[in-house]
């Protein structure tokens, strides 16, 4: 094993080179186990109210009595959840899967045909959903199978007074919530008090039924779910947990959760954290970086997760040197590679390192993780316990270690893995399932090496994608778009370097009207687009460069100005 996996000799000490994936019988497992040792564990805070783990426990169990009620429900059907980062995302989550029922995250910064898009694809028949967002839903809920509705706002989980005063000042004073018609909406309150009334009734659970439809896409730039089981998503949570085990001390933690939880980099590190019985404070609105500076200045966090954006944001921000560092135990970054400035300035300002970490939706995300305090060197680490890695060439020759730097292009190819966190496939789609599993590996699209210790380092990302703060963007989705607006003869999408966003997206059109201006191509965008997903560059040219074949050749758009 040592021979095979040089690897686990490098692993943090205490760190076992295989874990155990049936710890828990299913997700609501863990947060029951915090509930019985410790029923009054501070568990999640968000804007100053806190909820135990009884509490969070007993809301969720009553949430799951209503969603039991609802007709036409039955085990395995799929549940959207819409909102930021609030206590009822955590009630929301527990009480779907407590019911029986399968998880659809959705961003609620979609636009109506995104939405559409995934509520159709994975069949949803009932969605939670923040109001803030509730007139993107009623633009295209008759077009989806979606039957029931449960909207929220933002305070709902508050203190009366609290609550009252905070849900009004956000819709009749700054005005937050535009005015939308869902005939037969449930409110979250009232859900919970019909839950409650109803009974919860325990549902057997396997941890291999799947937990989460998580929509990525892929490595092919099709949106589509991938299943996630409950096994997966606990498996990765053994993995990450035995990686902080050496700092971490059960029910002291606190973790600063500024990353959206409908991301599976945030909703897993968030039950790790749980499963330690640590409590997150929950940001609801990131973009407010003085907000969360603010914020940071009440806690003496133990753990910080984020990406590079959030992470120089941060640091942009004169107050932030004065926040209490002394407790931070770790702070651990994803969805796209730390600059090395900004790894060097948080070191300097806080005193301690950013561990550097790989995943990706397909493996619930982890797959690699560098050690606790290691200084930053450019690469992902190494395969958390239980994960094989290899690297594969022409024909899935497997290019092995590469001892030899100076010849790293001899060994750099696919990233390729095993592990008890690799999905069960994508949802409704066996042939794209197919496509990115070989002998049982997976493959990730990504390219890379492996040095002679087992340290990964990613050379090249999936092909064609764009990342942007952490999140995928699809060039053939936003082409689609650009390509639908009148005036436009055709386009070609490429991801451009960006000091802030890691990558921005960078459009280059064929115009047929010679009026069309940048201007109006972003303001049609923004009416079918993702704010990170619309290009921050647009250049207008007489034709795109195109092999043979026609095929767009995205590399020579980047040059292009």
């Amino acid at each position: 094993m040592m021979t095979e996996f040089p690897w686990i000799a490098k692993y943090p000490h205490g760190v076992p080179a295989e874990i155990n994936p049936d710890v828990y019988p299913h997700i609501p497992a863990i947060l029951d186990k915090i509930a019985d040792e410790r029923p009054s564990c501070p568990c999640f805070t968000n804007m100053g109210t806190t909820l135990t783990a009884q509490q969070t426990k007993s809301l969720a169990e009553d949430l799951a009595g209503y969603l039991q009620s609802l007709p036409g429900m039955q085990k395995g059907d799929r549940v959207a959840i819409m909102m930021p980062n609030l206590l009822q995302y955590t009630v929301a989550l527990f009480a779907v899967l407590k019911a029986g029922f399968i998880v659809v995250n959705v961003n609620p910064l979609y636009t109506a045909r995104e939405l559409e898009h995934q509520l159709k694809d994975a069949d949803v028949k009932a969605i939670i959903i923040i109001e803030n967002f509730a007139k993107t839903l009623e633009r295209v809920i008759d077009r989806t199978p979606v039957e029931h509705v449960i909207t929220t706002a933002v305070g709902d989980l508050f203190p009366s007074f609290k609550r009252l005063l905070i849900n009004s000042v956000i819709k009749y004073v700054k005005k937050m919530v535009p005015e939308w018609h869902l005939p037969h909406a449930v409110s979250f309150r009232d859900a919970l008090a019909k839950g409650h009334a109803h009974g919860f009734k325990p549902v057997e659970l396997k941890n291999t039924d799947v937990a989460l439809l998580q929509y990525t896409g892929g490595t092919t730039g099709v949106a589509k779910g991938a299943m996630l089981t409950h096994r997966n998503v606990l498996a990765n949570v053994e993995q990450t947990g035995h990686w902080i085990s050496s700092t971490f001390k059960k029910y002291e933690e606190v973790a600063m959760c500024a990353l959206p939880l409908y991301h599976i980099f945030s909703f897993t590190a968030t039950l790790c954290f749980l499963n330690w019985g640590a409590r997150s404070v929950l940001i609801t609105n990131p973009r407010d970086i003085k907000g969360l500076v603010k914020e940071c200045q009440k806690w003496r966090f133990s753990i910080y997760t984020g990406v590079n954006t959030l992470y120089n944001a941060l640091l942009n921000v004169p107050e932030f040197k004065n926040v209490d560092f002394s407790h931070l135990k770790m702070a651990v970054a994803g969805g796209t590679q730390i600059q090395k400035i900004v790894a060097e300035k948080w070191k300097s300002t806080t005193g301690g390192g950013i561990l550097e970490a790989y995943g990706l939706t397909e493996t619930s995300p982890g797959v690699c993780g560098n050690l606790p305090d290691a200084p930053w060197d450019g690469s992902v680490g190494y395969p958390l316990p239980s994960t094989d890695v290899t690297i594969r060439g022409e024909g899935f020759k497997d290019l092995g270690r590469c001892d030899d730097l100076s010849k790293v292009a001899d060994y750099t190819g696919e990233i390729c893995v095993k592990g008890p966190q690799v999905m069960a496939g994508y949802w409704n789609r066996p042939d794209e399932t197919a496509g990115v599993f070989r002998d049982g590996w997976l493959r990730t699209g990504d390219v890379g090496f492996m040095d002679a210790d087992g340290k990964i380092t990613i050379t090249d990302r999936k092909k064609d994608m764009i990342l942007v703060s952490g999140f995928n963007v699809y060039p053939n989705e936003v082409e689609g778009v650009i390509a639908s607006m009148p005036g436009v003869l055709e386009c070609g999408v490429v991801g451009v370097p960006h000091e802030r966003s890691g990558e921005t997206v960078k459009a280059v059109i064929v115009r047929k009207d010679p009026s069309i201006t940048k201007e109006d191509v972003v303001k049609y965008c923004r009416t079918q687009l993702t704010g990170y997903k619309i290009p921050k560059q647009i250049v207008f040219v007489d034709a795109l460069p195109k092999t043979a074949v026609g095929k767009i050749l995205r590399r020579e758009l980047k040059d292009i100005q």
